[in-house]
């Protein structure tokens, strides 16, 4: 798979935590839940989202905002209105002299606030692993992508579901919380003025595309640069320099490190599953071939790593 269908693959994904809240202004949350990623969408009304040190934004209805960890930023009904509530890790709720919370309410099945006209979506993921970091090191502190150049029946299907307490609804909400996702991301990189990573472009490509794939789906394979080439049907040489201009590495460099990633994550995903088998996995003949390529790339061996 390739980083961004990875990026909500195992259980660095699973379980994310999401919230509808009503509030009534003046009202200003300040997040230092240092999450990896968040999306957030206003259902009704307008909202403000304001980074540390960084210029706010105005959402409206239908806009969708994707924050990247682990900064602080506030969400508020205005950039000057004083924090009544801080969101910390563990989604811990409290007053911003470390009191007890007892202003905002239960208002029912995953909504919480003071009650009012706005209303606002939100998505906290806990993800961890070194493919998901491939992904979150590509995008910007903050992305913003307006109802009016992205509509989407994404958000609006999710806030009518949210509030439904019947079986099998915690799956169906992390589906339709990850597809939005997905398809805000994509819309992003997709934008030609938006610096997509080498990789997500590199799919376009029909030649360099192709390989791509079959390194992300067969990484266990005997790799080579001839054999990649002859099964996307262009020369050696062709499909190297066409692969390291598309790509920004040479084609045996992004495997290793995409055999490496896939490593480091199954290490800590799969405690019990023993080195030997992970190399395997991945590619590497033995524990010992994995060992001394991970030691290189991440300064630990891997069972090192696992511990840690």
């Amino acid at each position: 798979m390739d980083p961004l269908a990875a990026l909500l693959d195992g259980p660095r994904a699973h379980g994310a935590f999401l919230l509808r809240s009503v509030l009534t202004p003046p009202w200003a949350l300040r997040i230092e839940d240092r999450a990896p990623l968040t999306v957030v969408t206003v259902v009704r009304g307008e909202a403000w989202i304001v980074p540390d040190g960084g210029e706010g934004i105005l959402l409206g209805e239908g806009d969708v905002a994707i924050t990247r960890g682990p900064d602080p930023y506030l969400v508020a009904d205005h950039p000057a209105t004083p924090p009544q509530a801080l969101i910390l890790p563990g989604q811990e709720c409290r007053t911003p002299d470390g009191g007890h919370l007892s202003a905002y309410a239960d208002l029912g099945v995953r909504t919480w606030g003071t009650g009012g006209p706005v209303v606002l979506l939100t998505g906290t993921y806990g993800m961890e692993g070194e493919i998901s970091r491939k992904l979150l090191a590509a995008l910007p502190a903050l992305i913003v992508l307006r109802a009016a150049d992205w509509p989407t029946p994404l958000a609006g299907l999710l806030a009518t579901e949210i509030g439904k307490d019947v079986p099998g609804q915690e799956a169906v909400l992390g589906r339709l919380l990850d597809l939005l996702l997905i398809a805000a991301l994509r819309a992003w990189f997709d934008r030609p003025d938006t610096s997509a990573p080498a990789w997500y472009r590199a799919h376009e490509d029909p030649v360099v595309g192709q390989a791509l794939r079959l390194l992300q789906h067969q990484p266990a394979e005997p790799w080579t640069v001839a054999k990649l080439a002859a099964d996307v049907g262009v020369s050696r040489a062709a499909f190297a320099r066409r692969f390291a201009a598309a790509v920004g590495e040479t084609p045996m460099a992004y495997l290793t490190g995409w055999r490496l990633a896939l490593a480091a994550d199954l290490l800590r995903q799969h405690p019990e599953t023993t080195i030997a088998s992970i190399a395997r996995q991945v590619g590497y003949g033995s524990a010992f071939a994995l060992s001394a390529a991970f030691k290189r790339e991440f300064g630990a061996s891997p069972q090192h790593y696992r511990t840690r």
